[in-house]
């Protein structure tokens, strides 16, 4: 069976937690069911934005299972990715089991694969499980980026359906996108500051942070741009940009959880050693935020 690939709006949810650090699940479900009635193509748990490399096995996939179980009518594209193919396997097959609609795999980090290594790698875990994947390519955190070559020699995989791009070298997405053409692939932007230049190129839609905290405005700003209405997505896109780069003032997901508790969604808590976003930061992202809400947003007065 040949998968469908991804298109629009993807939050990479974040992971709320009690004060005692334990998973707050029942707000987890909340937000889940939030950004689904905002109108979010669907949902990503336990990714980096979810604090994954802090979850036990069992936390990660009771995660997918509650998110899973909270939405309706959109994908749970859970992240199931490791720097071992047999961890990779046994993640991806119990996030199946809970519930997860996709997976989002990170290439292998830290060991830092050869291009074999690494497309064998994907290729196992899309091999064994039949659900519909994206690989992950975000060297700042792995170390390594997924190569062009091997972005093209996975995509004909029935079961690999798009590439998350978060190099931020628009160039390196441009080839990404020009050797996957002739297939059913998505690439959608994992950095968004760089969501309308992909869509722009080719790209499909987001795996977004920001759209954790603007969903309605992200949601508006891609589909105006896949829809060719640039001068909306760029009105969007300039609105959302001071957001965009506070949300990543520090090391996400500091920020955007930090956002998330400002607007009263969740705590601002995170896990050790994950550490509160500074003063100075915290101030502009309050000023950010304000300055948002106070705003008409761009689709509205379009739909009007």
């Amino acid at each position: 069976m040949t998968h469908e690939p991804y298109t629009g709006v993807f939050p990479a949810l974040t992971t709320p937690f009690h004060e005692d650090e334990s998973i707050d699940h029942e707000t987890l479900a909340d937000n889940a069911r939030r950004l689904e009635s905002a109108g979010v193509d669907g949902v990503v748990p336990v990714g980096t934005t979810g604090e994954s490399a802090t979850l036990t096995h069992d936390e990660h996939v009771a995660v997918v299972e509650t998110v899973a179980d909270a939405v309706e009518d959109v994908p749970v594209i859970a992240g199931s990715g490791s720097n071992s193919t047999h961890e990779a396997l046994d993640l991806s097959r119990r996030s199946a089991e809970a519930g997860a609609d996709g997976l989002l795999l990170i290439s292998p980090y830290y060991n830092k694969p050869e291009p074999a290594g690494m497309e064998e790698h994907f290729r196992a875990v899309a091999d064994e499980v039949d659900l519909p994947q994206i690989i992950y390519n975000v060297p700042s955190r792995t170390g390594r980026n997924i190569a062009v070559e091997t972005a093209a020699a996975l995509a004909p995989h029935p079961n690999i359906v798009g590439y998350k791009a978060a190099s931020g070298d628009l160039n390196r997405v441009t080839q990404v996108i020009e050797a996957t053409r002739g297939e059913s692939f998505a690439v959608l932007s994992g950095d968004d500051a760089l969501t309308l230049p992909i869509c722009s190129i080719g790209g499909s839609g987001c795996i977004s942070v920001t759209a954790n905290v603007e969903p309605e405005r992200v949601c508006a700003m891609v589909g105006a741009a896949l829809s060719g209405d640039y001068d909306l997505a760029r009105e969007i896109h300039h609105e959302l940009g001071p957001l965009n780069r506070a949300l990543f003032a520090e090391t996400n997901p500091i920020p955007v959880k930090t956002a998330l508790g400002i607007r009263g969604h969740m705590s601002e808590r995170m896990r050790s050693p994950l550490s509160p976003l500074g003063d100075d930061n915290h101030a502009e992202l309050e000023s950010i935020l304000a300055e948002l809400a106070e705003a008409t947003p761009p689709q509205v007065e379009a739909e009007a």
